[in-house]
């Protein structure tokens, strides 16, 4: 069943875009039937699970952490992830930023925009995101020395009404060309936007990135 709903996506989605497949929740056999079948970039957004996983699977794989990250859980995550797509406030961007130094390593992240409309997600406002990048743009031994800033990650307001998404799609890949022409930052180059009920709506809107776990691996086994 995964290598079918894989190939299904791909037959759908443009070359030039970076498939994540959402494996949180589901076994490692379910990954390793993707794995099997091409796939080699995978989300996961539950610390403990993100660690456990990664020693039973190829080391080929190119995990992207896409959930809210606590800073006391950044030694399960920052090891192994190629990316941390869900850098929501300023404590964790400093946390990350610490870790960094303190281990060697310079930790890809995406900035997360507080996007939908619902309070509890989490996020910065176009104006911190802003000012966050005004301080890296040229600080190559400063503020952020161990951070290389990829791009903006959001999540679309969680509804049926399709015009909302796109609104909310249509925002991020506004703000991302505004950014882009005022930073003119070189890797600053993601955008992660899109899941299993909305990614072709994200595509039309720049979309990098898709997140998609239920149209491939089917509903959560736990």
């Amino acid at each position: 069943m995964v290598r079918d709903n894989l190939i299904k996506v791909y037959e759908e989605l443009p070359p030039e875009v970076k498939l994540v497949a959402v494996s949180k929740f589901h076994p490692c056999e379910d990954i390793m039937e993707a794995y099997d079948a091409g796939q080699r970039r995978f989300g996961e957004n539950r610390p403990q699970e993100f660690a456990s996983k990664v020693p039973q699977l190829p080391s080929d794989i190119e995990w992207h952490f896409i959930g809210h990250l606590q800073t006391n859980k950044l030694k399960m995550v920052l090891p192994y992830a190629a990316i941390v797509e869900s850098i929501d406030s300023r404590h964790l961007l400093d946390a990350v930023q610490k870790w960094g130094s303190e281990n060697g390593k310079v930790i890809d992240v995406l900035l997360e925009l507080h996007l939908g409309a619902e309070e509890t997600k989490g996020g910065f406002s176009e104006l911190e995101i802003e000012d966050i990048l005004s301080s890296a743009n040229g600080a190559a031994e400063g503020e952020f020395s161990h951070v290389r800033f990829r791009g903006l990650m959001g999540m679309a307001t969680n509804t049926d009404d399709m015009t909302v998404v796109e609104a909310d799609f249509a925002r991020i890949e506004a703000f991302k060309r505004h950014l882009d022409a005022k930073f003119a930052l070189p890797d600053f180059t993601e955008l992660s936007i899109g899941m299993s009920g909305d990614w072709p709506i994200a595509i039309r809107h720049g979309a990098t990135i898709v997140r998609i776990g239920t149209a491939i691996f089917g509903p959560r086994s736990y």
